[in-house]
């Protein structure tokens, strides 16, 4: 029940890499994000196509493609997230500033 057409992305998986991706299906306290890029690797390596794994585990064929290349890239410390924007930290005022604002009457 072969759809779609096969990939070029072939991965193929020691058995240690095997054995974490396995863990991370069975944990409970890894993000739910990592387990399924895990699983879509492990599926993609068991020669599924890309369009059925999209289906099976509820993603888009983009973001399919996109874990493999990273997985081919950066192994798996590549199906981690990485930092977004996300809130800039406040910095502290200047030097001067506070010096300043006293001198105004500010404070």
């Amino acid at each position: 029940m072969a759809r779609g057409r096969k990939t070029s992305l072939a991965i193929r998986l020691t058995p240690a890499v095997r054995q974490t991706l396995l863990a991370w299906q069975r944990a409970t306290t890894i993000p739910a994000g990592r387990a399924r890029r895990g699983r879509m690797i492990l599926l993609v390596a068991d020669g599924m196509s890309i369009s059925d794994v999209a289906a099976t585990v509820g993603i888009s064929r983009r973001f399919v493609y996109k874990w493999v290349r990273r997985f081919l890239a950066q192994g798996v410390e590549g199906l981690a997230d990485k930092a977004g924007r996300g809130r800039v930290p406040p910095q502290a005022p200047p030097a001067g500033a506070a010096r300043y604002g006293a001198v105004r009457g500010i404070m």
